[in-house]
């Protein structure tokens, strides 16, 4: 199965906390990626870990849509938040977002690795270098208040 790797640095106005502990709540990932319009199921039962089912909506030809539901498990730490997804298909993706401090600003660098069937791989990469992009920009704006 083909692999590829993506990789996203960015830099938001904020202390590291702020951003750690909005990429650690499930909830913030409903719009913060684009595909992303539900989040199920979340289980804090294991300390360090939390697990969730997030819904992906695809949209195909503007007319036909169609719900992925995927299984996360994130983890983190003082300056980090990596996790795994599972999604039908066989795509599989380990994220990680690396958080440091700049002076007053957090610099983050955020990584995907992505691997899927040959036949998925374009489309795949292409979705998640759009969800990538968009994220930072929209971490910025819900985290400083900017647009």
């Amino acid at each position: 199965m083909p692999d590829q790797v993506l990789k996203n640095t960015f830099h938001i106005d904020v202390e590291p906390k702020v951003v750690l502990d909005h990429l650690t709540t499930p909830e913030n990932y409903i719009g913060l990626s684009p595909i992303v319009v539900a989040v199920k199921d979340v289980d804090t039962s294991t300390p360090g870990v939390i697990r969730y089912v997030s819904i992906e909506r695809f949209q195909f030809f503007k007319v036909i849509k169609w719900d992925n539901p995927i299984a996360v498990e994130l983890f983190n730490d003082d300056s980090a938040v990596w996790g795994d997804v599972k999604s039908p298909g066989g795509v599989r993706m380990a994220y990680r977002f690396d958080l440091s401090a700049e002076g007053t600003r957090t610099r983050v660098d955020d990584v995907l690795n992505l691997s899927a069937p040959s036949l998925l791989m374009g489309f795949a990469a292409s979705e998640a270098r759009k969800v990538q992009m968009a994220r930072a920009r929209i971490l910025v704006e819900r985290l400083t208040g900017t647009v």
